[in-house]
């Protein structure tokens, strides 16, 4: 890539509405490293993921290495590298999810939507994704789909819910 090319891909970015509000979150931090992880939240809050060209842009503009932002940008569950699909599902991998059945519902979902987990699917309709705990354990199984919480189904009734906010999008 040449700096003709750099220089008119920052241009760009630049003229971006989007990216007015990444530069406002490193101007309030003084454009200093202490301000990495809030501007990687202001990016994937104004273009939903981190891409590449983010990321480098960032680490330029914070002078921190490449290398440390996309340590941290990988470390954090939150940061994603992939634009989300138009829907999310997140199931609980918690201990009382677990046990109640949140890893079948996780293999049915993969299966019958043909998407990995941690991945989104091709046609960019579903982002299957985990979490930890969601801190619902009263209501294992526990999902989040595009930000409802659905607990206490089975994987049949996952999976027919599922259908049904997929087919109306």
């Amino acid at each position: 890539m040449s700096a003709k090319t750099d220089v008119m891909e920052a241009s760009e970015q630049k003229a971006d509405p989007r990216w007015r509000s990444v530069e406002k979150t490193m101007r309030q931090h003084g454009y200093h490293a202490n301000g990495l992880i809030e501007t990687l939240h202001a990016v994937q809050e104004a273009y939903g993921c981190l891409d590449e060209e983010a990321l480098r842009r960032i680490a330029a503009e914070l002078r921190v290495a490449l290398s440390h932002v996309y340590g941290v940008a990988t470390f954090y569950n939150y940061f994603t590298m992939a634009p989300p699909g138009r829907h999310t599902c997140v199931v609980c991998m918690g201990t009382a999810c677990y046990i109640k059945g949140a890893g079948e519902i996780m293999e049915r979902i993969s299966k019958e939507f043909n998407v990995a987990p941690e991945e989104t699917s091709d046609d960019g309709n579903l982002s299957l994704l985990s979490a930890r705990c969601i801190g619902c354990c009263g209501q294992a199984p526990a999902l989040v789909v595009d930000g409802e919480i659905w607990g206490g189904l089975s994987a049949d009734e996952v999976i027919e819910r599922l259908r049904r906010v997929l087919n109306d999008a």
